[in-house]
């Protein structure tokens, strides 16, 4: 009995041990020390920190650091943190160390450093700044003048992304009706892996004004050139449609609208279109490159005018909406002539016409004839007068109309 009851007190003594262990406290670690802070580029905020002093050596250090809003929360080993961040307000970072990567350990005491933006009145600063990438070749940059800004100001933008060794200013600055625009070569080819965003600050040349900051996702505010149709063709009551599109895109990056208007049927459609490839046997040609849609029930006996836009999908970039413009247009069915239209309105003021004027002489002719009955008839009425008999007037002579005297017969 002793044997058992001696394993049942081990047991019980591991027991405990365990669950003392278990419930033990984490030990919380010192904060980190020296935490500062920089720019680089133009929006490029770093923020670097020391270990903590007094740390415990069995602690393996991590640091959680995030915004003064709690948000985009990091719990990393290395001692700094670098965020693209546009400078147009106070951006405060808050760092602390801590023993692993559970988020739900305390850390230790935060330690804060903020970044104030650049001195000026706010209300000088450029608003509405928007930067929009053409077809992957240029960006073009928008802005409104400042509140309190003369209107004579020279603006100055510069730019910069990480395939650049330096910041560079952009040259070619001009109007658009209220806004002022700037445009700069941005070219990215379709197998290139640039993915940085660019960095963008408006300020004037006199240095008056607070200057104003962007930062331009290389994944967003991309608008694609047209596309370019290549054919039409009417096949089963149906209309083919083969396009290609812009360079630098791949057709899994694009959504598509066709327009289709009959402008005899008075119709305007418009159809979305999220994958179109040319395989049917319908499409002809060399289709390498080549984009198809078929459009259903079209008539071919009108005509049909087709356009083509697109724009970027979600599969590859982080926004989809900017539309390009539209295509050139092109038509395709029978054209209704023009020179029947206008030699039938030539035509029927002349046959109305020319049905009046036979329509008064008729009755002109007709007047005239009735009137010449008259005037035999009144001529003769007048005769009759004039003989003053007293028996109808029968056309015959006075003499013919008397009575001969019997003849005697003589036996």
């Amino acid at each position: 009995m002793e044997r058992p009851a001696r394993l049942y007190g081990l047991w019980a003594l591991l027991f405990c041990a365990g669950g003392g262990g278990l419930a033990a406290p984490a030990e919380t670690q010192p904060p980190v020390t020296n935490l500062s802070v920089s720019v680089e580029n133009l929006c490029t905020v770093t923020w670097t920190w020391n270990p903590p002093e007094g740390a415990s050596p069995n602690c393996s250090l991590w640091y959680l650091s995030h915004f003064g809003n709690k948000q985009d929360k990091k719990i990393t080993p290395e001692t700094h943190r670098s965020e693209e961040v546009p400078l147009n307000e106070r951006i405060c970072l808050q760092v602390g160390s801590q023993c692993s990567t559970n988020e739900s350990e305390k850390p230790s005491i935060l330690v804060e450093k903020c970044i104030s933006p650049p001195e000026g009145d706010p209300e000088s600063a450029v608003t509405e700044l928007q930067c929009v990438w053409h077809n992957l070749r240029y960006m073009k940059c928008t802005w409104l003048p400042g509140r309190n800004t003369s209107p004579d100001t020279n603006y100055t933008l510069y730019y910069w992304h990480s395939s650049l060794g330096q910041i560079l200013q952009c040259e070619n600055i001009y109007r658009e009706d209220q806004h002022i625009a700037c445009s700069f070569a941005l070219t990215k080819v379709k197998d290139s892996n640039f993915d940085s965003s660019v960095q963008i600050m408006v300020k004037d040349n006199a240095g008056k004004i607070r200057p104003a900051f962007s930062i331009v996702p290389s994944s967003s505010h991309v608008k694609p050139d047209p596309p370019h149709i290549k054919s039409l063709s009417f096949q089963n009551g149906d209309l083919y449609v083969q396009w290609k599109n812009p360079q630098n895109f791949y057709s899994r990056c694009l959504s598509y609208q066709v327009e289709v208007n009959n402008t005899q049927a008075k119709t305007h459609d418009i159809f979305y279109v999220e994958e179109a490839k040319c395989q049917n046997s319908e499409f002809e040609g060399n289709l390498e490159g080549m984009i198809c849609f078929m459009v259903p029930g079209v008539l071919p006996d009108t005509l049909n005018t087709v356009r083509i836009r697109v724009k970027t999908n979600k599969l590859c970039y982080e926004d989809d909406k900017l539309w390009s413009n539209w295509s050139q247009a092109m038509s395709i069915g029978q054209k209704a002539n023009p020179t029947f239209y206008i030699t039938t309105l030539l035509i029927i003021p002349v046959i109305v016409a020319a049905a009046i004027i036979v329509l008064l002489l008729y009755l002109k002719s007709s007047r005239s004839l009735y009137s010449l009955q008259f005037l035999i008839l009144a001529k003769f009425l007048k005769k009759c007068l004039e003989t003053r008999m007293m028996i109808p007037c029968t056309g015959r002579s006075t003499t013919s109309m008397r009575s001969k005297p019997k003849k005697k017969l003589t036996l």
